[in-house]
């Protein structure tokens, strides 16, 4: 199925919806359960096929009668489309639902089970049901063309869902910054790799791309690639964003352990056990944390964006990385807390590159037809203290401002990459070389110093770029005299005719 007829397909399926009174959020909801059980069904029966071809035998996640697979039979029908839809409906709401809510006995059992137990389903007129069945049987899973065209559709619908009802964040960071981001952090096979907050889950999905893209069979071995899946970790509170992130990271055909939890509840004022080598994370912005959530932070707080720079400085390893979002009050508020934590983050990790991004930015995602917020992109890594900080500011091209019908694109971000290679390069061998090349009009660097003579403001400031002054055409400047000088001989005759009446 080509990308054209996959997207009219989805269409076509919101069109049911909507005609059953969902609203948009609904929308991917639905069909994420829905399509996740499909995915199941199409690759359980895929194993199936594979152990046979290797004379062994397989053991199925979910018993036949209860995959999409066996939905007909298990309602008496020679087929889904001859399959009464009342009864239909019934046996998926009533059997199959509750019989994943109780699933157990291994890790991936479990999750599924978590993942129904928050799930209710909300399709009311059993026709419409079956109808959305019938369109979604169509799609192949075990079919990679199928697979990566749903992906991609599934990520722009993911994007369309945060602009309504102020759900934005809780799912869908542009992608264009995502992969900006893994670019910069550049995470590898071997490395553990964590979104405390995953939403939808673009940050493992991308860093996963990154890592087969670059790392293909001359680097990676057999053993490496099947162990890859070992290294994706994530944390969501909410049961939508839950429940699309393992059906995305089960579309782009990687095995992530996602769980559902509340980041703040865990205790990080010691130590944590578990640390990675890699944070890539967009943390929630605007939200209070609570008196408890406070006790697990060292510095305590109410912020979520604060509470969220203190959890990641703890969660990675010595020697690992963090590329977070944050937004531009947390580099440059002079409340005490705000101070202390940005006076650790930099004597305690280096904090090797901040891109400032402009208003407009979140745009395409932000509800009600916001601008979004303004917010800068921050790496570190964990175990030396700050001596220089590489800035860039991004300014979007050719003048105009992101909006929705303008966002951000990967091409808007080459010059950043190209000028950040440059940076790398100087870490790497201190070649002043490289250090002249990472510098322009855009990228600047700001050494320790001067961070702590601004009480350890971290906020951009572009010494360089260059005022654009816009001074008006030569016509409008002609007109504009013209006018001038009609108006200076009008008050001129008035002055002649009240002097002439003078006695």
């Amino acid at each position: 199925m080509d990308r054209a007829q996959m997207a009219n397909l989805i269409e076509q399926i919101y069109e049911v919806m909507r005609r059953d009174g969902l609203t948009l959020i609904d929308y991917v909801e639905q069909l994420s359960w829905l399509l996740f059980l499909k995915l199941l069904s199409d690759k359980e029966t895929e194993k199936e096929f594979q152990a046979m071809a290797n004379g062994k035998t397989y053991v199925p996640i979910i018993e036949e009668k209860y995959r999409f697979s066996g939905w007909a039979k298990s309602v008496r029908a020679k087929n889904l489309e001859t399959a009464d839809a009342r009864k239909l409906q019934n046996f998926v709401y009533n059997e199959v639902i509750p019989y994943l809510r109780k699933l157990d006995g291994n890790p991936e059992r479990e999750r599924i089970a978590e993942i129904f137990r928050n799930i209710q389903p909300k399709v009311r007129d059993p026709n419409n049901f079956k109808e959305i069945v019938l369109k979604i049987k169509d799609i192949d899973f075990t079919n990679p063309e199928d697979t990566q065209t749903m992906s991609i559709l599934y990520e722009e619908t993911l994007m369309m869902m945060g602009r309504e009802g102020g759900a934005a964040g809780e799912y869908y960071t542009p992608r264009a910054i995502v992969r900006f981001m893994v670019k910069v952090i550049d995470p590898k096979p071997n490395e553990k790799i964590f979104d405390p907050f995953c939403g939808s889950a673009g940050f493992l999905v991308e860093s996963y791309r990154y890592i087969v893209e670059n790392y293909d069979g001359d680097k990676l071995s057999l053993e490496e690639f099947k162990k890859l899946h070992e290294n994706f970790y994530g944390q969501e509170l909410k049961p939508i964003p839950f429940l699309i992130a393992n059906m995305n990271t089960l579309l782009h055909d990687l095995n992530a352990k996602i769980v559902m939890k509340d980041t703040f509840s865990e205790n990080v004022v010691s130590t944590p056990r578990e640390l990675y080598d890699v944070i890539l994370t967009n943390p929630p912005f605007g939200s209070k944390l609570s008196d408890s959530q406070k006790s697990n932070l060292p510095v305590p707080t109410s912020s979520s964006e604060l509470g969220a720079l203190q959890y990641v400085m703890r969660k990675v390893k010595p020697g690992g990385r963090v590329g977070i979002v944050l937004p531009d009050g947390v580099l440059s508020n002079v409340t005490k807390s705000f101070v202390e934590v940005r006076k650790e983050l930099v004597t305690k990790n280096n904090v090797f590159a901040i891109v400032s991004l402009p208003q407009g930015a979140f745009a395409n995602i932000s509800p009600k037809g916001g601008s979004g917020p303004k917010a800068s992109l921050v790496f570190f890594e964990r175990g030396k203290p700050t001596k220089e900080i590489w800035y860039y500011e991004l300014v979007p091209p050719n003048g105009k401002n992101y909006t929705r019908a303008n966002p951000v694109k990967d091409e808007d971000l080459q010059d950043a990459l190209e000028k950040f290679q440059a940076w790398r390069k100087y870490l790497e061998t201190g070649g002043e070389v490289w250090k002249k090349k990472a510098i322009s009009e855009y990228s600047w660097v700001v050494s320790i110093d001067e961070v702590k003579e601004r009480d350890y403001d971290l906020s951009a400031r572009n010494p360089n770029r260059r005022q654009v002054i816009k001074y008006p055409e030569p016509e409008e400047i002609l007109e504009s005299l013209e006018k001038k000088e009609r108006n200076i001989m009008a008050i001129l005759e008035e002055l002649k005719t009240i002097i002439g009446e003078k006695p």
